[in-house]
């Protein structure tokens, strides 16, 4: 078969290529449960045959809601696919509010959710939806309808003459998916991406991973597949031959990762933090020579530079550093047979990019962004002069970069959407002669680009000048004291920042330092932690200039997360919700630098 240029071309490419005997895998209240590529397909067909008795049209739009990633959400993607229908992914994590929006704005006649809470919330806010038929779940839920109904409806294949003659109309430029980006300010997005949008952003990302062995390689993929990063590596691995092993939530990875030995998957930066983090912990707290042999493998792997630009002698101590040590956290970890790391969603910190790829986890750090399906530009080791610290990696083919005068990157390409869903107006704004404008900000060096911030969170201080709050937050959390934070100072004389400690790390600092305490919140009022802390933003505010540097900061008892308001699902910062909730807070920032 040719090269796949609608999504469910990709489970035929594999079939026709190197059939799978484990295509896909995912577990679900202790029960493995595999596909082979012919039985995938098989599924997704009798989806296709149930869902065309149910008097689904092509046009037609189905949402699909799950907590974890799993082979069910797989199925019912290509089988809605493959009759012309369009799926309406839609995070768990949203509110009901914003699921009576989406399920509205897209007019969605049906809905798969994956569990029992998920079905209580859609069915709570059912009657609002007038286009909504019937809610289906993947696991048993009471009361509610199970997709194998829609299996069971798809056994008689004699409609199956009628699938293919839709899926023989469906054109690569047809939309495919609508993706509500949650947004850090009001309502939803819907973002329209065609097949080919994505199918060429698959086929052209492939050229960047390890050249894995087809059949042969395995992933872990646990990242939300609503999100399309990630949904869109699941096309890429079908491509490859990659088995894909769906994890069963972040908080088992560890077990999932031993599971499934992956040879690629993809992390966010805070993840990899907290990995970092947890081997730092266990290397230094076994004492003796043991300490002093993690010490000195972790500074050097700091240093680590691409393209062997240390030197033979570099290279020499870090192949010791990677047979003493580091083979060990590969084993821990349970990534023996890593080939990549691919980090999306946010700005990585140089100084994990080193320590990752120089203790032999590789990782290549990519930007995008939904409405560009989502690869723009991705780093590689799979030739010289493709990976550079502090960059996101150069173009991938097909994709063009520029940079607008104010600074603004400007894509163009066959992975740029289609618009914004019955929004022209948004969509004029964003889509200007021939290019998507993203709203970040950023250079482009030798091909490399590095992106600065994000064009909307730049805010100017009362004294006129610019500041670009991610750059310095990155900076900061680079501090091992310090978990998240947040620059603040629009039309303030001076930026300030709001701190969420790392509590492990404080509270260890604080047994060492023989400081009392009885709650998290009582500990971070101590003067002495106070004063540890900014020292790091001190350290930090070297690297930038006068007006950049934080002169207050105002530590948080608590994180920052999804269900609290203050991140997206992609754990993006929400701004304007977190000044509104630390309003006075900040208010005390500038109320007592006023008054002293």
């Amino acid at each position: 078969m040719n090269q796949p240029t609608r999504l469910f071309d990709f489970p035929y490419f594999q079939m026709d290529n190197f059939p799978m005997e484990v295509s896909m895998s995912s577990k679900a209240h202790g029960v493995q449960r595999s596909y082979s590529t012919a039985e995938f397909i098989d599924h997704l067909n009798k989806i296709s045959r149930g869902l065309l008795r149910l008097g689904v049209h092509q046009g037609d739009k189905i949402a699909l809601i799950s907590h974890n990633n799993r082979c069910e959400w797989n199925i019912m993607d290509h089988g809605v696919l493959q009759i012309g229908a369009i799926d309406v992914p839609i995070y768990p994590t949203m509110s009901a509010e914003d699921y009576v929006y989406i399920l509205n704005h897209s007019e969605s006649k049906y809905c798969f959710v994956s569990n029992d809470e998920l079905a209580t919330k859609v069915m709570s806010i059912k009657d609002q939806v007038p286009s909504l038929i019937e809610v289906y779940s993947f696991e048993r839920v009471q009361g509610v309808k199970n997709w194998e109904e829609v299996l069971e409806l798809g056994t008689d294949d004699s409609n199956q003459t009628d699938v293919e003659a839709i899926k023989k109309g469906v054109k690569a430029e047809d939309l495919a998916t609508i993706i509500y980006t949650s947004g850090t300010t009001g309502l939803p997005k819907g973002v329209m991406l065609s097949h080919q949008n994505i199918a060429t952003n698959a086929v052209a990302s492939a050229k960047r991973l390890p050249q894995f062995v087809r059949g042969k390689a395995r992933t872990l993929s646990f990242l939300p597949v609503c999100h399309i990063f990630e949904r869109m590596l699941h096309y890429l691995y079908m491509y490859c031959g990659v088995t894909i092993y769906f994890g069963e939530s972040l908080e088992t990875i560890k077990e999932d990762l031993a599971m499934a030995r992956p040879h690629a998957f993809t992390a966010v930066p805070r993840l990899l933090e907290k990995f970092f983090d947890g081997i730092v912990a266990k290397g230094t707290s076994a004492g003796g020579i043991k300490k002093m042999l993690f010490t000195w493998a972790v500074g050097l792997a700091l240093e680590w530079e691409p393209d062997r630009q240390n030197g033979g002698w570099y290279e020499f101590k870090l192949s010791i550093a990677r047979k003493l040590v580091f083979s060990k956290v590969k084993t821990a970890l349970g990534l023996t047979e890593i080939g990549a790391i691919a980090s999306g969603s946010a700005a990585l910190q140089p100084r994990l990019a080193r320590f990752f790829n120089g203790a032999g986890m590789p990782v290549y750090e990519g930007y995008g962004l939904t409405e560009t399906s989502p690869v723009i530009t991705v780093n590689t080791l799979n030739e010289p002069h493709m990976l550079r610290v502090g960059y996101v990696g150069k173009c991938i083919d097909d994709v063009a970069v520029k940079i607008a005068e104010d600074g603004e990157i400007l894509c163009k390409g066959p992975n740029v959407m289609i618009g914004y869903y019955k929004d022209p107006e948004r969509t004029d704004e964003v889509l200007r002669d021939g290019w998507f404008h993203t709203g970040d900000i950023g250079v482009v060096e030798d091909g490399f680009l590095k992106i600065t911030d994000r064009k909307k969170e730049i805010f100017k201080t009362s004294g006129g000048k610019y500041v670009a709050p991610q750059l310095i937050e990155n900076s900061l959390k680079e501090s091992h004291l310090i978990e998240q934070c947040m620059v603040i100072g629009e039309n303030r004389n001076f930026p300030a920042a709001l701190v969420v400690p790392a509590f492990d790390g404080v509270r260890k600092w604080c047994s060492k330092h023989g400081i009392n305490y009885t709650t998290d919140e009582d500990m971070i009022q101590d003067q002495r932690v106070v004063e540890r802390i900014w020292k790091d933003v001190e350290k930090t505010n070297q690297g930038f200039g006068k007006w950049e540097q934080v002169k207050q900061i105002r530590l948080l008892p608590e994180m920052f997360t999804i269900e609290g308001g203050e991140l997206t699902p992609t754990l993006k910062l929400k701004r304007k919700p977190i000044l509104a909730k630390y309003a006075s807070l900040i208010e005390d920032i500038y109320s007592a630098s006023a008054s002293s």
